[in-house]
C-alpha cells in the first residue's frame, strides 16, 4: 500500500484513484493529520506500506523525519515540472528520489522496487517453485511462461510469494492488496480472488501450490522440494526395512537350515496525462 499526501486533496484523491486503476492500494492522508494517524497504527500496518508519496505539502521536512525515524520504506517526492531548486531541497530532506509529471503508476512502482533493492529490502524478483515473480508490475512467470493475471490476483500472489515462509493470514493480505483503511469491501472477497488464483495456477503447474489452513491463513508451497523429499523418505524406508532384514536375515537363515538345510531368499499510464489532477 502507498500513503499519498497532498494539501491539495482532489489532486491527492486523483493519485490515489489512478492506482487503483492498476490494482494497486493507496491512500490519502491529509498532511495536518499525518503525525496524529502515523502515531496510532501499529507496527504491522506500517509494515505494509510500501512508499510515502509527498505532492505539494508544507510540512515536508517535518513529515520526512518522522517517516524516516520509524520506518525504511521509500519516501519519493512528486512535484509539478522539473525544477533544479525543489529537486535539490527535496533529496537534502531524505526523499529517495523525485518524479515530475507526467508519469506513470508503473514509473512509481519500478523506481521504489529499485530503492528498497539497493536498501536491501526487496529483490528484484523471486523465484518459488516453479513461479517467478517481479515487483515493477509485471505478469509472473509460471513453469516458463508468462502467466497473465488480474492486478488483484497478482499482488497476492506476491503477497505469497513475499511470505513464503511463513503464512499471511487474509487480513494481512487484504491490508496489502486493498488498502488498511479500505471499509467498503470485505476481507471476505480475498477468498474468492485465491480460489480464482489456484485454479490458474493449477492448470499451468499440475498441481494447487497455496496450502491453506483455516484460522492460520496461507501458504505457497514449493512443490519441487516438497515432491523431491518424498522418495528420500521412501527410500529411507525401504533401506530401514532392508537393514532391518540383513539384521533378521541371518537368524532366520540359521533356523531354516535347521529346519531343512536349505536358504530361501528374503525379499516443487502516466500520472498526468491519463489523470486529471
Amino acid at each position: 500500500m502507498f500513503v499519498v499526501l497532498d494539501d491539495r486533496s482532489t489532486v491527492a484523491g486523483g493519485y490515489v484513484a489512478c492506482f487503483e486503476r492498476e490494482g494497486i492500494a493507496a491512500t490519502a492522508v491529509e498532511p495536518s493529520e499525518f503525525f496524529e494517524w502515523f502515531e496510532l497504527i501499529n507496527d504491522q500496518d506500517v509494515a505494509v506500506i510500501e512508499g510515502f508519496l509527498l505532492g505539494t505539502v508544507s510540512s515536508r521536512r517535518q513529515i520526512s523525519a518522522r517517516v524516516r525515524s520509524r520506518c525504511r520504506a521509500p519516501l519519493i517526492g512528486l512535484i509539478e515540472a522539473r525544477a533544479l531548486s525543489e529537486t535539490l531541497e527535496l533529496f537534502s530532506l531524505g526523499f529517495d528520489d523525485v518524479l515530475a509529471k507526467p508519469f506513470h503508476v508503473r514509473e512509481i512502482l519500478a523506481r521504489s522496487g529499485a530503492i528498497r533493492r539497493r536498501m536491501q529490502i526487496a529483490d528484484e524478483c523471486v523465484d518459488v517453485g516453479g513461479i517467478r515473480i517481479f515487483f515493477d508490475g509485471r505478469d509472473p512467470i509460471v513453469n516458463g511462461e508468462v502467466l497473465p493475471l488480474p492486478r488483484r490476483e497478482r499482488r497476492i500472489l506476491e503477497c505469497l510469494v513475499l511470505s513464503r515462509n511463513t503464512r499471511i493470514t487474509k487480513t494481512q493480505i487484504f491490508n496489502r492488496v486493498y488498502g488498511i483503511f479500505n471499509d467498503e469491501i470485505h476481507e471476505n472477497v480475498i477468498e474468492s480472488h485465491i480460489s480464482r488464483l489456484r485454479k490458474r495456477l493449477k492448470q499451468k503447474l499440475g498441481y494447487d501450490p497455496i496450502d491453506s489452513q483455516r484460522f492460520l491463513g496461507y501458504r505457497l508451497k514449493e512443490f519441487a522440494l516438497e515432491d523431491a523429499l518424498h522418495p528420500v523418505h521412501r527410500s529411507a524406508a525401504t533401506s530401514l526395512t532392508q537393514g532391518t532384514d540383513a539384521l533378521l536375515a541371518p537368524s532366520i537363515m540359521r533356523d531354516e537350515e535347521n529346519v531343512d538345510g536349505s536358504l530361501r531368499s528374503n525379499d516443487y499510464q502516466r500520472i498526468g496525462d491519463v489523470c486529471s489532477v
